[in-house]
């Protein structure tokens, strides 16, 4: 399953890039991250992986940077125990005050009951990628 969300964003395509690719903001505009925990490598650069730990819920996510091309393009791979998701975020500038954030994620269900549970969560999946890529804008906007 795939979901692609777009929103312009009113900073500085660097700084928007800085803001994205640390994972230590994630738990201040991913409203469902409690924290995040290093586990190996320098935390945000390619090859190094952290945990994303949950507020509440079971579903812990390894986080692997997979590339670092910014200030235009971060790649990460996440991995949970029933679902893999692919993520691309692209940051194209669009003028000196304004960033357009692409941002893709590709979800890859672990077995049968997984895939079945993902068709039916489908519309949730895609409203919380925007729900936090509106958090995101919210938060670079603050900071910027």
């Amino acid at each position: 399953m795939k979901s692609v969300i777009e929103l312009d964003i009113n900073v500085q395509q660097a700084t928007c890039a800085e803001l994205f690719a640390d994972p230590n903001n994630n738990p201040k505009w991913m409203d469902d991250i409690e924290r995040i925990e290093s586990i190996s490598g320098k935390l945000g650069e390619p090859g190094s992986v952290y945990r994303l730990v949950p507020k509440s819920g079971k579903l812990v996510f390894v986080a692997t940077v997979i590339s670092r091309d910014l200030p235009a393009e971060l790649k990460l791979l996440l991995d949970a125990e029933s679902v893999s998701v692919s993520v691309t975020g692209k940051l194209l500038g669009l003028s000196e005050r304004k960033t357009r954030l692409v941002s893709e994620e590709i979800f890859r269900f672990k077995g049968i009951f997984n895939n079945v549970v993902g068709l039916l969560a489908r519309v949730a999946i895609k409203r919380a990628h925007r729900r936090h890529m509106e958090s995101f804008k919210r938060f670079a906007e603050s900071h910027g």
